[in-house]
């Protein structure tokens, strides 16, 4: 095969034999990593995932004979890759701190000895996704030795426990199409999703500790939601707190053609952060797959799949995963360059015909479900939306909300106000509400669901009363109209708002987020009593009473702690009591 014509990422190649689509080729004399993405007869279309200046017509193509795949096995936790699974520290090496071109590097470490426990024996017949064998990957996490999806029989050979590289051959086994060899590693295509025994239902929180999330719009494993939000709105400081912090097993966080000092930012800070569960390195459980916006346009549409079949992998040995995807806008202006460079007709804004399947391709690979070995696992995908200008009208935002059930939609003018996180409590929504109800009421209080909703009310009815400040100012409203508004305010200020940077309130806990509001509820509750008996708002609730709503959620480290505060408003009350009857 030889190269026939080249348009930036994209490369025309003849007398292509013999070729498959998705097959992975070495282009040019620099052996750049391409990928087949259309035959007609003999003339092949190839995305490049590397830098084509200098490639010319007439250099050599050739072809691998496999799919582009990732290779998975112990050494993927803490390891920081490019979009097509290079390790960049052996880039590093290899080629110094600009990656060079044509470098192919093992995506994991081939000289590191692994300590391996079998729990198979000779004779033992086996299917694809059965464990044979553990390795003990992190302190607290365990990798577990899979038989590859696609094969069965009865092992023939095994080794006994003891350390082994990833490329050493564990056991064989003998199938219907031969004798197969299992490595410590398996390999698999980006583009083909993992397969399960059985999809299950949604029912189970993924928890965050961000209150406007879990008490709000909440999460399920296996769960699907989009950030939209532009710039500085805080889409990159919500991932990373949910990286932090939510209840996942194993954290996939995808650079997806981010700017360069955004990336940097995550690469100097996740190495030195520590997991508030366990306190080891949070890197222990995460991998990264860092594609900046002036690396190759095409590696960043690999870099989406490369990191959803690594979550995948982990979720077939039963582990919770969760990917920030950021941003998923990069990812799709990638699929409109390569659209445009294949003169395909444009669709709305530029952007390929193909754009909502390709994004419902990927959505559609999150979920929980019981593996083909017999245990459950998720995949729960987060994906930021970078809408020019915040304009949640454009194309990738909308057909990216036809796929998610979550939609937290970040507010420019929250974010300029401070209020972090910027979640919009008026445009966002849940569709896993109704599905997790049962859960928080069996889980955490019986009347989670009642607070949520009555606080939601509250918040509404301000929105609208806020429309009316703004024409004839808050004086003018009635005492009744004036506690909904204080009320609200102090929901947001009190409850919504969350620090990143705070030692006591990075973190919130479902038992102490219950609280806030059911005190905050019950204050407007009572309060209410009072206003309809005519007493002025600033006597049912002085200064003082409200700053200690507001500021409880700081003050408060112990949900014993709360008591003092509902003994305080009864005392107050009691107080109004006896003044007023």
């Amino acid at each position: 095969m030889q190269i026939r014509e080249i348009n930036g990422p994209v490369v025309k190649v003849k007398n292509a034999k013999g070729v498959f689509m998705n097959e992975m080729v070495r282009v040019g004399n620099f052996k750049l990593t391409g990928e087949i993405i259309g035959i007609d007869g003999d003339i092949a279309t190839v995305q490049v995932y590397e830098e084509t200046s200098m490639l010319k017509p007439g250099e050599p193509v050739e072809g691998t004979g496999k799919m582009l795949s990732v290779a998975l096995g112990p050494g993927l936790l803490g390891s920081i890759y490019d979009g097509i699974q290079r390790p960049l520290n052996e880039l590093i090496k290899k080629s110094g701190s600009f990656i060079g071109r044509g470098i192919d590097s093992f995506g994991l470490d081939e000289s590191k000895l692994w300590e391996v426990s079998f729990i198979k024996k000779i004779g033992d017949i086996v299917s694809g996704g059965e464990i044979i064998a553990e390795v003990q990957e992190t302190e607290y996490l365990k990798h577990k030795i899979m038989i590859p999806p696609n094969i069965n029989g009865k092992i023939i050979e095994l080794k006994e426990n003891g350390s082994y590289r990833v490329t050493d051959t564990l056991a064989k086994i003998e199938t219907n199409n031969g004798i197969k060899e299992i490595k410590l590693y398996q390999e698999w295509p980006v583009k083909i999703p993992r397969p399960v025994k059985k999809r299950l239902e949604p029912k189970i929180p993924l928890i965050t500790g961000q209150r406007v999330i879990d008490l709000f719009f909440p999460i399920s494993k296996g769960g699907t939601a989009a950030i939209p939000g532009g710039f500085g709105t805080g889409k990159t400081i919500t991932q990373h707190q949910l990286a932090k912090w939510a209840d996942a097993d194993i954290i996939v966080y995808i650079g997806c053609g981010e700017r360069g000092n955004e990336m940097t930012e995550v690469l100097e800070e996740f190495p030195n952060l520590k997991d508030p569960r366990t306190g080891a390195p949070l890197m222990d459980r995460t991998v990264l797959i860092a594609n900046t916006s002036n690396m190759p346009v095409s590696a960043r549409e690999a870099s989406i799949y490369t990191g959803i079949t690594i979550a995948e992998y982990f979720r077939d040995m039963g582990y919770n995963v969760a990917i920030m995807a950021d941003s998923t806008s990069r990812w799709a202006e990638a699929l409109r360059e390569l659209s445009g460079r294949l003169e395909e007709m444009p669709a709305e804004e530029g952007y390929p015909s193909y754009l909502a399947s390709r994004i419902g391709q990927f959505y559609e690979r999150a979920g929980i479900s019981e593996n083909l070995n017999g245990t459950k696992g998720s995949v729960t995908i987060i994906g930021a939306v970078s809408p020019p200008g915040g304009d949640f009208s454009e194309p990738v935002t909308q057909n990216t909300k036809r796929f998610v059930k979550c939609f937290w939609g970040l507010d420019k003018n929250l974010a300029y106000s401070r209020h972090y996180p910027s979640i919009n409590w008026l445009t966002s929504y849940s569709e896993y509400s109704e599905d997790l109800k049962e859960w928080f009421s069996n889980n955490v209080e019986e009347k989670w669901n009642y607070y949520r909703d009555e606080a939601m009310k509250l918040l509404t009815e301000d929105d609208r009363l806020q429309q009316i400040i703004k024409i004839v100012g808050e004086d003018v409203l009635p005492d009744n109209q004036k506690l909904v508004v204080l009320i609200a305010k102090i929901i947001k200020v009190g409850v919504l708002q969350q620090s990143a940077f705070s030692n006591v309130d990075s973190f919130c806990s479902l038992e102490k987020q219950y609280n806030l509001i059911k005190v905050i509820m019950d204050t407007y509750n009572k309060a209410k009593i009072y206003i309809d008996k005519n007493i002025a708002i600033s006597r049912v609730l002085p200064s003082e009473i409200v700053s200690k709503l507001l500021t409880m959620k700081e003050e408060i480290k112990n949900i014993d702690e709360f008591k003092e505060i509902e003994n305080m408003m009864n005392e107050h009350f009691k107080k109004l009591d006896t003044i007023y009857n």
